[in-house]
């Protein structure tokens, strides 16, 4: 049985009506990614000196669109016809205006999505990444010097000394920047517009890339029944990094396959017999290799490009070095502008990262150590194999008979054991660490056994079928198998399948995702681990529907391919939509936004901020800074305390700010009790109750919670 994978050719033959469709939709794709990555390295390098002003942002946001038009202009595309174009646009843009016009509101950080707006509305506000903080403001550094008060907040550190500190936002560049652009052009309501568009151009590509090894409308299968689900949802409607990360990544692959799909032809790429000089491509072709060349550059560019907005991006510049190794045994011409490409967006995105979110990546470092060291390991034996291949070396004919299929029950084999590890295997972490103790609170709320080290990552497979549902993972896990099966067949026969890179990218990613998820196991949060896995998921379906489909047509049976089709879409998406369907409505915070410019409207020039209680200490300290405009210091946690040493800090802060001709402005989030405790009046500015997505640890959220802010304020008197 050969592998579900009908497609041989990516490419649809020139100067026809799906040439011309698919050529549009394939290079405004990439150019997106191209604009996206190349606007992030810009304003990071410009936020880094302090010059990302609008005046230098807009015109250069300009010469990258053009530029990157430039770049994609004689770019194949994916065949495409008109209708299954239409129909993928159509979808898209649907989708796009749908997840805008019920876009959430995260403003304060709670989440990832709210530090990155805040770290947008810095970054357009003050023109620079990592901003100084006056001291001054509150008559000098003595207070930051002993440790009583602090600039640092959730996903914001404070670097530097304390009689200069600055304030470093936690995460990488690409969010900052590009969600930046709406801040300048409507404000943080432009801002949350921005993920559903970008995931909108994300759902696109997946259904581009999709056509590209099974048939145009299987694509447009693809990209609905992707975005039927939650988690792809979820994050569209906030300003969270995966959009921008899944349009550089997806976008980079479909560059890839189109790359090995142009040079492959109808008939493949044959294995040199000897090592030699036809082993290795002609220098020439390093950049004169045309569309292939052109295209593997692209791919490149991007793929290494997604560590812009993501630090794990390293498993998937991992998982491409041994497709590499395997193209550059077939002398393929895309191999090296493939590795160019890889190899300089990748030290860009990691310079990057270097400078501007050092503390994030200490923070990170548990994880980030064994990756690198991971990619050096798989880097070093794809090397190897290389050079074993030229120097004679092969592996035993026996292997390579038997090869394809024991891999193939190998991949069975690992989904059975992922799937059934919650009954022999319970995944814990360091029951000290700050999400283990968030989740042990979690676990009383909801009624479980205490046991906040678990990870509940014996699950990850549970997750998939909550959004996608079981047959959904049974078929994808036997096209998973038999995909690889085919690929190692064709790498036998001396061809590579233009799948392949996209295809081990994906499953890889996927496979480590599961073993380790990397996050606090809280949904719908933990689930953006997934927007990956699930993609996949649901195009090895869409490969497996178009593959029975070509078989009943071949039989002279096509009357049955609608059934088909009807099955697929209904047997991924009935699950789909069932998750979805209790979040149809409008996004979780609304009013966030509003209780900012409230509290703004509460202070006043000259005002300086102190934060006297948790939430005043975590969720406003970037929002007052970056939205009113005020500086913010946050009283540290042993004084928060003690009542008394509170009161000394508060008058030591009075006295200093009206020393600097300020007025001193306690904060209070999580009710009055902190402001009256320090005998003033406080005064109630914010008390707002929204809905929020229900926090779960062993099921998929549900339904609705309340959540709210309640914030109070009270100035203080020189002493």
């Amino acid at each position: 049985m050969t592998a579900p994978a009908p497609s041989t050719s990516a490419v649809a033959p020139p100067g026809t009506a799906a040439s011309a469709a698919g050529d549009v939709l394939t290079r405004v794709g990439l150019a997106v990614g191209l604009c996206l990555a190349g606007v992030t390295v810009l304003g990071g390098l410009l936020g880094w000196a302090g010059w990302w002003t609008p005046w230098v942002a807009w015109p250069l946001a300009v010469a990258v669109a053009a530029g990157a038009a430039w770049a994609v202009r004689r770019v194949p595309g994916v065949a495409v016809t008109r209708g299954a174009a239409a129909g993928l646009v159509a979808l898209c843009l649907g989708f796009a205006v749908y997840a805008g016009v019920t876009h959430s509101e995260h403003v304060l950080p709670r989440r990832d999505a709210a530090s990155n707006l805040q770290a947008a509305i810095s970054l357009a506000t003050t023109h620079e990444r990592v901003v100084p903080l006056d001291v001054a403001a509150f008559g000098g550094p003595a207070l930051l010097e002993r440790g009583d008060v602090t600039a640092a907040s959730a996903a914001f550190y404070q670097v530097g000394p304390a009689a200069d500190p600055s304030i470093q936002p936690q995460f990488l560049m690409a969010p900052a920047v590009v969600y930046g652009y709406g801040v300048w052009a409507g404000g943080a309501v432009l801002a949350q517009l921005l993920p559903a568009v970008v995931m909108g151009v994300a759902l696109l590509i997946v259904g581009l890339l999709t056509a590209a090894v099974t048939r145009p409308w299987w694509g447009v299968a693809a990209a609905g029944l992707t975005a039927v689900l939650f988690p792809v949802l979820n994050v569209a409607r906030g300003t969270y990094s995966e959009p921008l990360a899944m349009v550089t990544l997806f976008g980079g692959l479909l560059a890839v396959t189109l790359a090995v799909a142009r040079e492959r032809g109808p008939e493949g790429v044959e294995v040199p017999e000897q090592p030699g000089a036809d082993a290795r491509p002609p220098v020439s072709s390093w950049w004169g290799g045309g569309e292939v060349g052109r295209l593997a550059l692209l791919g490149g560019v991007l793929v290494g490009g997604t560590g812009l907005a993501r630090i794990d991006f390293l498993r998937e510049v991992m998982l491409l070095l041994p497709v590499l190794a395997v193209g550059a045994v077939l002398g393929a011409r895309w191999v090296r502008p493939l590795l160019a490409g890889l190899a300089g967006s990748t030290l860009v995105a990691l310079g990057l990262a270097w400078a501007l979110s050092y503390r994030y990546l200490g923070d990170i470092h548990a994880s980030l150590v064994p990756l690198f060291g991971l990619l050096a390991l798989v880097g070093v034996a794809s090397w190897v194999g290389v050079r074993l291949w030229r120097s004679g070396r092969r592996l035993p004919g026996g292997l390579l008979r038997r090869g394809p299929d024991l891999a193939a029950g190998l991949v069975v084999l690992a989904g059975l054991v992922l799937w059934s590890r919650p009954w022999w295997m319970t995944v814990r972490q360091d029951p000290n660490d700050p999400g283990a103790r968030y989740v042990a609170g979690m676990q009383r709320r909801q009624g479980l056994p205490v046991d906040g080290g678990r990870t509940y990552a014996e699950h990850t497979v549970d997750w998939l079928s909550w959004y996608t549902g079981w047959a959904a993972l049974v078929v994808a896990l036997v096209v998973l198998a038999l995909a690889l099966r085919r690929t190692l067949v064709g790498l036998r026969a001396g061809r590579l399948e233009p799948w392949a890179a996209a295809y081990l990218v994906t499953a890889g990613t996927t496979l480590l995702v599961l073993l380790r998820p990397g996050i606090t196991p809280d949904h719908p949060w933990a689930d953006r681990r997934l927007l990956v896995a699930l993609p996949l998921v649901v195009v090895l379906v869409c490969v497996a529907g178009a593959w029975l489909a070509q078989r009943l047509r071949a039989g002279g049976r096509p009357r049955l391919v609608p059934v088909v089709a009807a099955l697929v879409v209904l047997g991924v998406g009935v699950p789909a939509a069932v998750a979805t369907w209790p979040f149809r409505g409008v996004g979780v915070e609304r009013g966030s936004l509003a209780a900012a410019r409230a509290v703004c409207a509460a202070l006043r020039p000259g005002d300086v901020v102190l934060g006297i209680d948790g939430r005043a200490s975590s969720e406003w300290p970037q929002t007052v800074r970056g939205m009113c405009g005020n500086p913010y210091l946050v009283a540290a946690t042993p004084v928060r305390e003690d009542p008394a040493r509170l009161r000394e800090v508060v008058d030591e802060a009075a006295r200093g700010a009206a020393s600097a001709g300020n007025r001193l402005v306690v904060l209070a989030a999580d009710g009055p009790e902190a402001i009256e405790g320090l005998g003033l009046t406080p005064e109630s500015v914010v008390d707002l109750r929204f809905p929020e997505e229900e926090h779960a640890l062993d099921r998929p959220p549900r339904r609705f919670d309340l959540g709210g802010i309640r914030v109070s304020v009270a100035a203080v008197p020189a002493p």
